[in-house]
């Protein structure tokens, strides 16, 4: 079966940067359990535009952590599934 991504694009200004980051600790803690992947990348010449990425092993597991997670992500139904090549 193939894995399963999210991708979510964040704005952030530097005076809400903490409240942001306290925020994806929350939700790297919440993947963990729900047995997903979170990773957080910051543009490099933009501070403050972030891109998030939730992965699991599979399209459900993926779509349940969503559904259980204390911030909710903006279009949780627009899924990736990995190609297989």
């Amino acid at each position: 079966m193939p894995k399963a991504l999210t991708i979510q694009r964040s704005t952030v200004p530097s005076t809400e940067r903490t409240n942001y980051t306290n925020r994806l600790k929350a939700m790297r803690s919440h993947y963990a359990a729900a047995n997903c992947r979170f990773w957080v990348f910051e543009e490099s010449s933009l501070p403050g535009a972030f891109i998030e990425f939730t992965e699991a092993d599979d399209e459900q597991t993926l779509t349940t952590a969503h559904a259980s997670a204390p911030h909710k992500t903006l279009d949780p139904s627009r899924v990736y599934l990995e190609v297989q090549l």
